[in-house]
């Protein structure tokens, strides 16, 4: 399984930071609001079972129902809320209380955290308190209302004093979030870094993006059809990691040019000195080609010119003798030397097989030697020259023919063979002589490469030439059991 990539890997870890954000941001908003709620709902409980306690103690302490009492209010009120923290309340009267005033009768705040004890009504939330008497006086019950005022809720509680018509009491308390005084600001502390951690995850984002759109313009650089592989400049991506990068490769292009440019020079000067060497070789090949038979007419003719008729008779034909093994060296070197032009066209194998090899019959029946054929055609015809192919298969069976022992046998075989590149064509000419030794093997395709004293070593040469004039090739096949050649060219170039 192919591993991630690096913007890949950058794209998992930024999408997980942004998904951890957000579960954030809304677990702290949960955890505060809901808090909040439970905590607004635990002293709402708290306001109305005191409101009772203090309506209730009011109502069992007066001896004389209906009058009012505003000592034992103050009374009632400091004993029950001061084990209450942070509760605050008192008594309000209607105008149909008898013998009490009309509005707030007592008010007390035990736990307030001044000095003294607090005795006035909080005037900013007296709105609110009044609000709520006004509904538990028209329904004569237990009434509370809730205001919220940024992380804080103010909560307000009325409730009817039993057996004094018009008396009702009331209680005040605030509900804080769970993080005590300072809550309000720790969270929005929280939700501040929470904006910069967003913030951060979307300019990494872009970055992110950034990086991904350069690295393709750079992977597209490099792939194999890419700028660099063309040999071009890589050009800057805006990116000072990776313009380091670029030009890294920018310089490794410039060595491997230069490089490429030092090792073409030396390949000039090597293939100079192999062409110099080569003419050396064959200047000397031929000089010891030519001298020979030239030394054997010189001593025919001098015999011919102190001899009988007879005897220049025989100097003559000995001497035109050596003048057609010259005409054969310099026509063998004329051929190599002259670029192979082939005209193809379809062929018939078998007839063009037999016609080639039937050519050398006699020179085989003349050494006792077995001289077989084999085509194999398939649906097609192959293409090829027949003629330069002809010259190839020639200098093959003449080769075969001369190591073959007597009684010998030389097999040729042309048939269609499926590799790689394709339906090929193969000739194979092969002959139960002593073979190539292993020293020879690798150059004997080579000019002047012969394994005979006689021989030019040439004609193998003109085969490797006109195999690779056809997009072929010529080479020596291992077989244990016979010295066996083969050319092997595309059925069809076309």
């Amino acid at each position: 399984m192919p591993k991630p990539s690096f913007t890949t890997q950058l794209s998992a870890l930024w999408i997980l930071v942004a998904v951890l954000c957000g579960l954030l941001t809304v677990a702290v908003w949960l955890m505060l609001s809901s808090a909040l709620g439970d905590r607004i709902a635990a002293r709402q409980q708290a306001a109305s079972a005191a409101c009772t306690a203090v309506a209730s103690h009011y109502d069992l302490s007066m001896q004389r129902p209906g009058e009012t009492n505003v000592d034992l209010m103050h009374a009632v009120l400091d004993l029950v809320l001061v084990r209450i923290e942070g509760m605050e309340g008192g008594f309000w009267s209607s105008a149909s209380a008898p013998g009490a005033p009309k509005g707030f009768v007592a008010y007390a705040f035990p736990t307030y955290e001044g000095s003294g004890v607090k005795r006035d009504i909080p005037e900013a939330e007296t709105p609110l308190i009044l609000r709520t008497l006004e509904s538990a006086g028209s329904t004569g019950r237990m009434q509370g209302d809730v205001v919220s005022s940024g992380g804080d809720a103010v909560i307000a509680v009325a409730c009817p004093v039993p057996h004094h018509q018009g008396l009702l009491a009331w209680m005040l308390t605030r509900a804080r979030p769970p993080l005590g005084p300072y809550g309000e600001s720790a969270a929005r502390v929280l939700a501040g870094v929470l904006a910069i951690i967003v913030v951060l995850a979307l300019l990494l984002a872009l970055t992110l993006r950034r990086w991904r759109r350069n690295l393709v313009r750079l992977e597209r650089a490099l792939a194999p059809a890419g700028e660099f592989e063309r040999g071009e400049r890589l050009g800057r991506l805006g990116e000072p990691d990776l313009d380091q990068i670029v030009e890294a490769l920018n310089r490794y292009l410039e060595r491997a040019e230069r490089l490429q440019r030092e090792a073409d020079a030396l390949s000039a000067r090597l293939a100079q000195a192999e062409r110099f060497g080569t003419l050396g070789k064959m200047a000397a090949q031929i000089a010891h080609e030519i001298r020979n038979p030239a030394g054997a007419m010189r001593l025919k003719a001098e015999n011919a010119l102190a001899g009988d008729d007879a005897r220049r008779e025989a100097a003559l034909r000995a001497i035109i003798q050596q003048v057609g093994r010259i005409e054969t060296q310099v026509t063998s070197l004329l051929a190599l030397t002259r670029p192979v032009t082939v005209q193809l066209r379809e062929v018939d194998l078998r007839a063009w097989l037999d016609e080639t090899v039937h050519v050398h019959g006699p020179s085989a029946e003349g050494r006792g030697i077995e001289l077989g054929t084999e085509a194999q055609s398939g649906a097609t015809q192959p293409v090829f020259d027949p003629s330069q192919l002809a010259r190839a298969l020639d200098n093959l069976i003449v080769n075969a023919l001369r190591h073959a022992p007597p009684g010998g046998r030389v097999s040729v075989r042309a048939y269609g063979a499926r590799s790689q590149e394709g339906e090929r064509l193969r000739i194979e000419v092969g002959d139960n002589g002593p073979g190539v030794g292993a020293a020879e093997r690798e150059h004997i395709f080579e000019p002047f490469v012969t394994g005979r004293p006689d021989g030019s070593g040439l004609g193998l040469a003109v085969v490797r030439e006109i195999a690779l004039a056809h997009g072929g090739r010529a080479y020596l096949a291992e077989d244990t059991r016979m010295t066996r050649f083969v050319i092997e060219l595309p059925w069809r170039p076309y």
